[in-house]
């Protein structure tokens, strides 16, 4: 039995993408689209009537806190929401110590963000049976909502036989947790191709990229992609020098109108955000007909949904 899982398969916390088999992934993708559909008899708001979900956020967030806030509210739970700059934090008190007595209040279910790796298996591993823990993202280390979302997004656009995609992962793949959950889905899903480019200081140098085509032209990595998962330049993550400039970097590996036109014709343009726009990515392309950006926003909410009710209903 993992961390993750019961010994009959169940979900107990989502702590990341890496081995969970494609049928729990797709049942969390179908669940998922069932909200975005209105399918189903019960009403979504008694799901999670009378539990209690703390967003445990000691980075700062927009689009993940925001969503997951919604996501709980929309199954009826109780939200409290957690600041780390006016906790008792600041006056030294440690995240486990501040998991166990917001645990102590009754509260159920822990979606916690931290700068360190290992951050919320730590605290899963310190859990009361009943409670679960989502990690909403540590470290370097994974976000799987965010890559659940992301494959979600893609499947409405493509179709769900991924096995006949091409798609490219651009940027800084070494500092982001969002890379590594799409790439453990886009695996596990079956992806016929996937393509990692970006500068060699900023490609990672574990296991990651394992089965991926690896390169540093951008050009070569766009000729006939379906999808481009294009990446934030993660600057509080990294150390000075890694990259020459801003300018150098947009000019070498941003995505513009004129390098997609390399891509297949009816290609789709991911972004986690928050974007740098005219780093990774220009304008005419964030905004433009092809981009599924506020499309994974909205898509977040179902997919925090479904993994919510999977914990804690």
């Amino acid at each position: 039995m993992s961390l993750q899982t019961t010994e009959d398969g169940r979900l107990r916390h989502l702590l990341t993408l890496e081995g969970l088999p494609r049928a729990t992934l797709v049942a969390l993708l179908d669940r998922a689209q069932a909200f975005i559909d209105g399918e189903g008899a019960a009403d979504p708001r008694t799901a999670l009537a009378g539990v209690a979900a703390c967003t445990l956020f000691f980075e700062p967030s927009t689009r993940t806190r925001l969503s997951f806030q919604r996501a709980a509210q929309r199954l009826g739970a109780d939200v409290l929401a957690f600041d780390a700059s006016t906790s008792s934090t600041s006056k030294g008190e440690t995240a486990l110590d501040t998991f166990r007595n917001i645990e102590a209040m009754g509260v159920r279910g822990f979606i916690v963000r931290h700068r360190e790796d290992g951050a919320a298996a730590m605290l899963a591993a310190s859990a009361q049976p009943g409670t679960a823990v989502v990690n909403a993202g540590d470290g370097r280390s994974a976000h799987p909502t965010q890559g659940l979302l992301d494959v979600l997004s893609l499947r409405q656009a493509k179709g769900a036989d991924f096995g006949a995609l091409k798609v490219a992962v651009v940027g800084d793949i070494r500092h982001s947790r969002v890379a590594r959950s799409e790439l453990h889905a886009l695996r596990a899903l079956g992806i016929g191709e996937i393509r990692a480019c970006g500068p060699a200081s900023l490609l990672p140098d574990d296991a990651t990229l394992a089965g991926c085509s690896v390169g540093g032209d951008l050009d070569a990595a766009l000729d006939g992609v379906d999808a481009v998962f294009m990446l934030r330049l993660q600057r509080e993550r990294m150390e000075e020098g890694l990259v020459p400039s801003l300018e150098a970097y947009h000019r070498d590996y941003g995505l513009t109108a004129a390098r997609l036109r390399r891509a297949a014709p009816d290609a789709v343009i991911l972004h986690p955000g928050p974007m740098n726009r005219g780093v990774e990515i220009s304008d005419e392309v964030a905004d433009g007909p092809q981009s599924l950006v506020l499309r994974q926003v909205a898509n977040g909410v179902a997919v925090r949904m479904a993994v919510l009710e999977a914990l804690l209903a």
